[in-house]
Order: C-alpha cells, then sequence, then structure tokens
C-alpha cells in the first residue's frame, strides 16, 4: 500500500521523543523533528555529537536509557543491527526506562530477519515496532524529503505518523509486521550499490578511452544509461571529492546484508558479489571512510587513469 506525499498528513499533539544516532543521516533526521516543536532528547556514542546538538536547542542523553525516559517514541538511526541491539538490550539500554506502549522506529538498514525477530522481541516487553528504513540520502534527510519504506501494525503506523511526516516526502507501508520494510531497503541497496560501481566502472573506462570526463558526465546524464546514482555519485569523481556522505564501508555493509539474504533465500546475485567485491576492494585499499564514490579508485589504480577533471 502506498500512504502518498506526507505533507497532508496533519501534525498531532508534540511528543516526546528519544534519538539515538546522529550520523550523517540522524543529525538531519532529529533536527526537522526538533524544528517541528517535538520535544527531543538525543543520544550518540560520539561525543563530539554533543555541541552540534545543543547548538539546535536538543537536549542530550548520556546514555540511550536517558534518552528514552518518559518518551512515546524512540528513534534508532544507528548503523548496524549490532547497534541496534546493544541501543535497546545493552547497558544503560533504552528499554529499562521506554515507557510499555511507546513506538520503537528503526530506520538503520538492517537485515530483514533481525527485524523480523526484533519486532517479537518488542511485542514480549509491551512495545510496538515500526521497521522503517529510509532512502535519499544527507541531503534529503535534512529538508524532511526521505522516502520511508515501512511496515508495522495499524496501531505502530498510527504512533509513528507525526514523526514520519516531518522527516519524509513519501512513506510506502510495504507490510503489516516488522521484517519487509528491510526487505525492500534490501533491493534498494542491492540496486544502489551496484549502480555506484557501474557509474565508476563507466568513467573510469571513459577516461582510459581519452574522453573528457566532464563531458562524458553531460552526454550520459542525457541518454538511457543515466541513472540516480550515476548523476549525484559521479560529480564527486569529477571534483575529486569524497568526504563522506555515504562511506565505502556502508556499502560493505550494505551489500553484505543483501547477500546474507540471498542465501537465505537461495536466491542468486553474482551482480551484487561482484559490486561487493569492488567496494570491499575499496575499504581494503584504505578508502573505508571515504565517500563511497571512492570505489573510483580501484578503477583508478587498476587503470592507471585519473577520473577527476583537469583542475579538480
Amino acid at each position: 500500500m502506498l500512504a502518498g506525499e506526507n505533507p497532508t498528513i496533519p501534525m498531532k499533539d508534540k511528543l516526546r521523543i528519544g534519538f539515538v544516532g546522529l550520523g550523517a543521516m540522524g543529525a538531519g533526521m532529529s533536527a526537522r523533528l526538533l524544528s517541528k516543536g517535538h520535544h527531543v532528547s538525543a543520544h550518540d556514542a560520539r561525543d563530539e555529537a554533543r555541541a552540534p546538538w545543543t547548538a539546535q536547542g536538543g537536549k542530550w542523553a548520556a546514555t540511550p536509557a536517558q534518552a528514552a525516559r518518559g518518551a512515546s517514541a524512540l528513534v534508532l538511526m544507528v548503523v548496524s543491527a549490532e547497534q541496534v541491539d546493544e541501543v535497546l538490550f545493552g547497558a544503560n539500554g533504552a528499554l529499562t526506562s521506554l515507557p510499555a506502549g511507546s513506538v520503537v522506529i528503526v530506520h538503520s538498514t538492517v537485515p530483514a530477519s533481525f527485524n523480523r525477530e526484533l519486532g517479537a522481541r518488542l511485542a514480549k516487553t509491551g512495545h510496538l515496532m515500526l521497521d522503517a528504513p529510509v532512502s535519499g540520502g544527507a541531503v534529503a534527510a535534512r529538508k524532511g524529503s526521505l522516502t520511508v519504506m515501512a511496515s508495522g501494525t495499524a496501531e505502530a503506523f498510527g504512533a509513528a505518523e507525526p514523526l514520519l511526516g516531518a522527516v519524509a516526502a513519501k512513506v510506502f507501508r510495504v507490510g503489516d509486521q516488522p521484517g519487509m520494510g528491510s526487505a525492500v531497503k534490501t533491493v534498494n541497496q542491492l540496486l544502489a550499490g551496484i549502480h555506484i560501481a557501474a557509474a565508476a566502472e563507466a568513467v573510469a573506462f571513459g577516461a582510459k578511452a581519452g574522453v573528457d570526463t566532464r563531458v562524458l558526465f553531460e552526454v550520459i546524464s542525457n541518454c538511457a544509461g543515466n541513472s540516480w546514482m550515476f548523476s549525484n555519485r559521479v560529480p564527486h569523481m569529477l571534483d575529486g571529492d569524497y568526504r563522506p556522505l555515504s562511506a565505502v564501508n556502508i556499502f560493505v555493509k550494505d551489500l553484505g546484508i543483501v547477500l546474507d539474504s540471498a542465501r537465505e533465500l537461495r536466491f542468486p546475485a553474482p551482480l551484487a558479489g561482484l559490486a561487493h567485491q569492488l567496494f570491499i576492494m575499496a575499504a581494503s585499499s584504505g578508502h573505508g571512510l571515504e565517500d563511497d564514490a571512492a570505489v573510483v579508485k580501484v578503477y583508478e589504480a587498476l587503470a592507471g587513469v585519473r577520473v577527476a577533471a583537469a583542475g579538480a
């Protein structure tokens, strides 16, 4: 089911929200919630996230438990399933203070099987859960124009609606139980990872052939070979700008989730496997913390070319 454009969803009463994970995506999403007048208490494992958050008027929480105290909703935007588990069930975990009946919204990209099991665990503790991974990147997070692919009960959707309306332009309801949202995100990450790797290969191929890479970008941007990732990531390559918006290591993780899920389903995914190896090569060459567009450096090293345009 498609739940239309979120600007049509009326904002309900302002909520008390716990938020964990103030990285590139979480910083923008939490700021959006704050801008809508919600009372947001946020925690991040990195102390350097504290000053930018409190400068906006946000409340800093020393632990996940402190962030969740008295909250009607707890939002998680951490990196991995292991971090989700630690935030909820670890020492000073959020569930020690999150009131029963509150909704846990997991925006992190994690395996569908993990979120299915997490939904069952949270039901036993008396909490609602919405499996709600996002797409759109850090810029969309700041603008509140993310796409959310979510699954959960009608009650969980109802509790999460005001929060989703603040961070997303579109919300897709893809199932009534946790797990389906993450399954759809896995498909998205399969495509995104392959498209970034393909864009890198294409631009490096053009450079090897002696084509002006900026001209190549303009041409392909107006041809059938274009993709969202080509349009978005190739400019990073042309400028030689690898400041991380989404790091190489993220796609090492996410394409690993794709391949693990494919094994569970006995589904062949050779293109995802090849893309995964390229991101692993980039990470093992020291580029893991750089922007995911840095996968092009694998091709630059192998082909002896430089993709960045003259003057970059």
